[in-house]
């Protein structure tokens, strides 16, 4: 493993774009895995926009990450809830939907749930 590594989203490894232009995922490779930046724009819904992709009834993705911009609510498939703004950190289990709040897109940095997240099934 490099002692030292710099990366930018500006040139990420991989680009996977949502159904209807409704966002997309940047992806970096690294040693120490997968690291995600997607850009939600306002509309967004996972059941809308990466359901066709997934082919699952909810995210199967577990998340960890920060909020950088805009608002987003997770509702878990059991009912539960929360809301996310930026600077919020985030753990999801795999089993959801979410969908951006409001008219500005959100963006959203994950460590561990877009490693396979809006890939064709």
């Amino acid at each position: 493993m490099a002692a030292i590594v710099r990366r930018s989203f500006d040139s990420p490894d991989e680009t996977r774009p949502f159904e209807g232009g409704m966002g997309r995922l940047d992806v970096l490779n690294s040693d120490a895995g997968q690291v995600g930046r997607a850009v939600f724009e306002p509309g967004w819904q996972w059941s809308k926009h990466v359901k066709p992709i997934a082919g699952t009834d909810s995210c199967q993705s577990a998340h960890t990450g920060y909020m950088v911009r805009g608002r987003m609510k997770v509702v878990m498939d059991d009912g539960a809830e929360e809301d996310y703004g930026p600077g919020d950190f985030m753990v999801i289990a795999p089993g959801h939907d979410a969908w951006v709040v409001g008219d500005e897109a959100a963006e959203a940095i994950d460590w561990t749930g877009y490693g396979d997240y809006a890939k064709r099934a």
